[in-house]
């Protein structure tokens, strides 16, 4: 049985929508992965804080990042102690087209501020500024490893190097 012309148009149209969603839907999903998504999940390790009265500290330390949309989204919680100093940092950030901006927040000096940058695929690249507080931060993952590195020259830390295993 054949059907009218009017159906076949229509079986057409919908078989068009058919193949472009899942050739959308492929692309989609060969869709590079955003700068956060290798940083996903739990970290641990340590590294050293260079202190403006020239002390030197060691220091331990927790990340946990919740990244979402794809990885152009994150919510870090990196927590650091030495034997005389602490921080306990708060972030969320998203990239965009290569840009990032977000806020931050310590919660033991009880400050906060913006972050803006960039991310490339070998690392991101932030400037992090409070209202008593400027400092530039990179940040790489190879693997299960990550780098985090801090330059506040006009602050009580001068420089803090960390390095983090995926636990």
């Amino acid at each position: 049985m054949r059907l009218p012309n009017r159906y076949r148009r229509l079986d057409g149209l919908v078989l068009g929508v058919a193949t472009a969603i899942v050739v959308f839907a492929a692309a989609a999903a060969k869709a590079e992965p955003g700068p956060f998504a290798a940083l996903a999940g739990s970290w641990s390790g340590g590294g050293e804080v260079n202190m403006s009265d020239g002390s030197v500290d060691r220091l331990r330390c927790k990340a946990t990042y919740s990244v979402g949309g794809g990885g152009a989204t994150a919510t870090l919680n990196l927590r650091c102690a030495s034997d005389s100093y602490n921080f306990d940092l708060t972030g969320n950030v998203r990239s965009q087209g290569g840009t990032v901006s977000g806020t931050w927040t310590e919660a033991t000096r009880g400050i906060g501020g913006t972050v803006s940058g960039t991310a490339a695929p070998n690392g991101i690249s932030l400037q992090v500024i409070g209202p008593t507080f400027a400092a530039g931060l990179a940040l790489s993952v190879n693997g299960n490893k990550q780098a985090i590195s801090i330059s506040a020259p006009a602050s009580e830390i001068r420089s803090a190097s960390i390095s983090l295993t995926k636990s």
